[in-house]
């Protein structure tokens, strides 16, 4: 997957599973913040938004939101702790894909955090 120009190319690499639940994660990313920016950066799918918002990515055994950010996982960490989580990471099975509503939950809340911190 390293090298890849940009999102399409990346999903073109995985497995089917995962492939369907990260274009079902892309779309669900790109509805909360349709402003927001494609690419690749550190060879992951990434949404930026005054800087970078959140991204995606996919292991041999597991799915990954990055919310890329640690205050709002945190913030949100009742609803996050039936998930395996880390510092800014969300993962998660290809078969199991994360609800909708939290996902736009975590990109809004992201927002919130980028353009506060722009305009401070």
């Amino acid at each position: 997957m390293a090298g890849t120009k940009d999102i399409d190319e990346y999903l073109s690499t995985l497995s089917e599973e995962s492939r369907v639940a990260l274009q079902q994660l892309r779309k669900t990313i790109g509805s909360a913040a349709p402003t927001a920016t494609e690419g690749i950066s550190y060879g992951v799918p990434t949404f930026k938004h005054l800087g970078a918002l959140v991204g995606f990515g996919a292991a041999k055994n597991h799915c990954s939101f990055y919310v890329m950010s640690t205050a709002t996982m945190e913030a949100h960490a009742d609803e996050l702790e039936s998930y395996d989580t880390s510092k800014g990471t969300i993962r998660f099975p290809p078969g199991k894909p994360l609800p909708a509503a939290l996902v736009r939950k975590l990109v809004k809340a992201r927002i919130a955090e980028n353009e506060a911190r722009k305009a401070r």
